[in-house]
This record gives C-alpha cells, sequence and structure tokens, in this order.
C-alpha cells in the first residue's frame, strides 16, 4: 500500500518540484495523423492513458496488441470520444480468439466535426461555401502468447485523412511487448505505435488570384514509444488496487510520463483516476465503471472524465461485450 500512495503521489511531487524537464518541446508540429494520437476507453483514458502494461482487453487493439491475447473472451467495444471544440471521436474494435494462444482483432476509428465555411482575403466572414474534415482508420491486429508470461502482437493500420480536395493516406505499424515478471503481479510493456514512411497530401487547390497549387510538404506521422509497468499493490477476494506508470517518447513533442490507478470492487464496480506530467494542456483525469454478467453476453461500461486547462473537458463513454 505504501508503493501505492507513492505511485499515486509523484506527480504531484515531480511537478510541484519542477523536477521533470521540458525537453523536445521544440518538435511539436512537426507529425500529421494527429487523430491517431487520441486515446480510446472509458477505462484506459480514465487511468490517464497509463494503460499499455494493464490492457488486457478488446481496447488493447489500439493501446497494445500484446495484450489482446490475455483476455479470456471474444469481445465487442464501442467508444464515442466527445472530444474538445465540438470534435467527436468514434472507435469500433472486435476481438477473437482461435485458440488460447492466438487472437485477432480487426478496428475502426474515425474522427469528425461540423463542416466550416470557407473565408478568403476578401470575404474574411465567408464566401458562402462550406468545407469538411475528417478522418478515419482501419486496423487489423494479431496476438500470440509466446510463454505463459511473455506475449507479442503487431497492428497493421490503413489511414485516410481529409481536408476538402486534398487527401492523405498511409499505412502504418504498431508492434507492442507484454511480460509479467514472476515477481508478485508485476507486468511491463513497451510498445511503439503509428510507425511508418513519411506522408504527403494529395490534390490540388486555386489560391487567391487564380494561382494553382498542387506540391505539398511530407511530414512524419504520429509515431509514439511507450514503456509501461503495472502491479497491485492490494489485492483480496472482494477488492484489487492496479497501479500504473509509463514513459511516452513521442516523435513530435516532450517526453512525459503518465500514472494511474484502478480499484476494483467485487470485479464488478471501478474507480479509476490518472495524472499526466510534462504535458501543456491534459493533467487530471478519473472515470468509472460497471461490469455485469448478463445472460447473453458479459458488459462493462465505462466512463472516463480528462481535464484540459484551457481547452475544456473531453468526455469518453466505452461499452464491452464479452462473448
Amino acid at each position: 500500500m505504501k508503493k501505492f500512495i507513492l505511485i499515486i503521489l509523484l506527480p504531484f511531487i515531480v511537478t510541484k518540484a519542477q523536477l521533470f524537464p521540458t525537453l523536445g518541446g521544440q518538435r511539436a508540429g512537426i507529425s500529421t495523423a494527429q487523430f491517431l494520437k487520441i486515446g480510446v476507453g472509458g477505462r484506459a483514458t480514465a487511468m490517464g492513458d497509463a494503460f499499455i502494461a494493464v490492457a488486457n482487453d478488446v481496447s488493447s487493439l489500439y493501446w497494445n496488441p500484446a495484450g489482446l491475447v490475455l483476455s479470456e473472451k471474444n469481445e465487442v467495444m464501442f467508444s464515442h470520444n466527445s472530444w474538445i471544440v465540438d470534435i467527436g471521436h468514434e472507435f469500433l474494435g472486435a476481438s477473437y480468439h482461435f485458440s488460447s494462444n492466438d487472437a485477432i482483432g480487426l478496428s475502426l476509428a474515425s474522427l469528425h466535426m461540423e463542416d466550416m465555411a470557407v473565408t478568403t482575403e476578401v470575404n474574411p466572414f465567408g464566401t458562402g461555401e462550406f468545407f469538411s474534415f475528417g478522418d478515419f482508420a482501419i486496423s487489423a491486429t494479431y496476438s500470440r502468447k509466446m510463454t505463459d508470461q511473455f506475449s507479442f502482437g503487431a497492428t497493421v493500420r490503413y489511414f485516410e485523412e481529409t481536408l476538402d480536395k486534398l487527401k492523405m493516406r498511409g499505412v502504418l505499424v504498431d508492434l507492442g511487448t507484454y511480460y509479467w515478471t514472476g515477481l508478485g503481479s508485476t507486468r511491463f510493456a513497451v510498445t511503439i505505435t503509428n510507425f511508418g514512411n513519411e506522408l504527403a497530401p494529395d490534390g490540388k487547390v486555386i489560391l487567391f488570384g487564380g494561382r494553382e497549387k498542387k506540391q505539398w510538404q511530407s511530414f512524419s506521422p504520429p509515431t509514439m514509444f511507450r514503456i509501461g509497468f503495472a502491479f497491485e499493490p492490494y489485492q483480496t477476494e472482494d477488492h484489487r488496487v492496479t497501479a500504473s506508470v509509463q514513459l511516452n517518447h513521442p516523435n513530435d513533442n516532450s517526453e512525459n510520463v503518465s500514472t494511474g490507478f484502478e480499484y476494483s470492487w467485487h470485479e464488478m464496480f471501478y474507480l479509476r483516476g490518472g495524472y499526466k506530467i510534462n504535458i501543456d494542456e491534459q493533467d487530471l483525469s478519473f472515470g468509472a465503471g460497471l461490469n455485469l454478467d448478463l445472460d447473453i453476453a458479459e458488459f462493462t461500461l465505462d466512463y472516463s472524465f480528462v481535464n484540459f486547462e484551457r481547452l475544456g473537458a473531453a468526455h469518453r463513454f466505452s461499452i464491452i461485450l464479452g462473448l
């Protein structure tokens, strides 16, 4: 329990003492397809995204493909995210175990918003025309348990990003590992997500004065390297507390640390919280979950609230059906 309390207090101690330097902030804005960085699921995001060493359900399709095989059931998940500035983000995923050591999964993700008015130098309040922006991604995942302690997973993802007449397409890869150390319930995980070539949009636009532009700069995908550690500092037949800490290394911003915890009562009711260090906007998160064993399926409902200092808050609802 003392270790658990230390992990929970660590973000506040480090932040107040300013012991974690802001390094790499100059890389901000160098990657594209930012919607791929938006976390999914009420459970993971309530824990401050400190989830790659906890992921053991269908949400592993996003967080860590190696964790997909750890679930004992075939599952379907839907997640809705009321993102900041009236942006919506949806995620749909399904997993299937064709042996005790092998699992596969498919997932769809989309980002959408209302159409926006076209403005020009001479019509700053709009021309009467509107343009749209939207993203979607489809992914296929394979996960295998290599031993009782070690599992590995990989995801191949195709995505499209559309901005009016411009469209960007690409294929990216996620790789993940999950390892139980054998020391109590401790485990750690390593993932690299959205790894691929630089990308440039296709299409042409007519600029002010009739000028045409169809050559565009290429950008790297939002590659992220993560190392996570989790364990149960307290566990009985009725109660469980899980603590997690995670180091995140994005290619387009400063390194940061996520911490999170989950309290479970009879594996039916859950309380969760998390905190991020060295993130300019996002900091505190919390949420709750409910798991019910119905006749037709195991039903799980999760909710998370994520605070942003100047941009408001994000609310996520997710449903998982275990079949």
